[in-house]
């Protein structure tokens, strides 16, 4: 099955990934994330957005990824999930993509644990991979 092929890019480690453009509102910088306790790993905090209050989640956590340096200000992507608003923390913003469908191809086979339950598939870019991720199971850390 081929995704949609509109993805909003962004980088998380040495990986590029890609999310559908529709569901992302915003990328915002800088604003304070407050805590949660107990809350479930990869599960950042809130934050107030105009009078909304938005998860901030961070994938690096559950795909088993080294954390963001200290001193390196991660951006937050503002994404629109079923009846919620949601964040993402990324290391950095990329373009908006439109892949060719015919260079998409299903998740590899060698992927192990959660990448394999997030990643849809792959498009085949001039010098590297997009990696689409599946919301709906990305953005569900039990919140």
């Amino acid at each position: 099955m081929v995704p949609e092929t509109s993805f909003c890019s962004f980088r998380l480690g040495d990986f590029l990934f890609g999310v559908q453009a529709g569901r992302v509102q915003e990328v915002l910088r800088g604003l304070p994330i407050t805590p949660v306790p107990l809350a479930p790993p990869g599960v950042m905090g809130l934050l107030n957005l105009r009078g909304q209050v938005v998860n901030v989640l961070d994938l690096k956590k559950r795909l088993g990824l080294k954390e963001t340096p200290a001193g390196q200000e991660p951006f937050c992507v503002i994404l629109k999930d079923r009846d919620q608003w949601l964040g993402l923390l990324v290391d950095e913003i990329g373009d908006v993509l439109e892949p060719s469908p015919d260079s998409f191809e299903e998740a590899p086979a060698n992927l192990n644990g959660e990448a394999r339950k997030l990643i849809r598939g792959a498009y085949k870019l001039r010098k590297r991979l997009l990696l689409v991720l599946d919301l709906d199971k990305a953005l569900d850390f039990g919140v």
